[in-house]
């Protein structure tokens, strides 16, 4: 799954525990008719992701839906929804091509005295 927009908002690196769980926030905010701000959280290694993005660029996020069930202390079961993502592109950039430049129009001749019989020689 994928989810394009704008970053408003790039949190710091934060970690947990003695294992050095490490988790970093990213708001993308969706431009469509009604702008959605999806937060999607970058675990561990992919926290580094983020390093050269800022705030206003538009992105291409790939994630995955992550669901998890807790059961509190009063014996009631809870579930809970995340976001992760696991690669992040850079959507401005992409519209520079490789391909070479098209010659203009003018620039190819018309083809000429077409024998009308060889018109059926195609092999299918």
């Amino acid at each position: 799954m994928e989810v394009q927009g704008k970053i408003k908002m790039i949190g710091d690196t934060q970690t947990f525990g003695s294992n050095g769980f490490r988790k970093r926030e990213l708001v993308v905010t969706t431009e469509e008719q009604y702008p959605q701000h999806i937060l999607v959280e970058f675990v561990q290694d992919k926290t580094d992701l983020l390093d050269s993005y800022q705030v206003g660029q538009s992105v291409k996020v790939s994630i995955n839906l992550r669901g998890r069930e807790w059961v509190n202390p009063q014996g009631e079961t809870k579930y809970f929804n995340s976001i992760q993502g696991w690669r992040i592109e850079n959507l401005q950039a992409s519209t520079s091509s490789d391909m070479p430049p098209m010659p203009p129009a003018d620039a190819f001749e018309p083809a000429g005295d077409l024998n009308e019989d060889d018109h059926d020689d195609l092999p299918f």
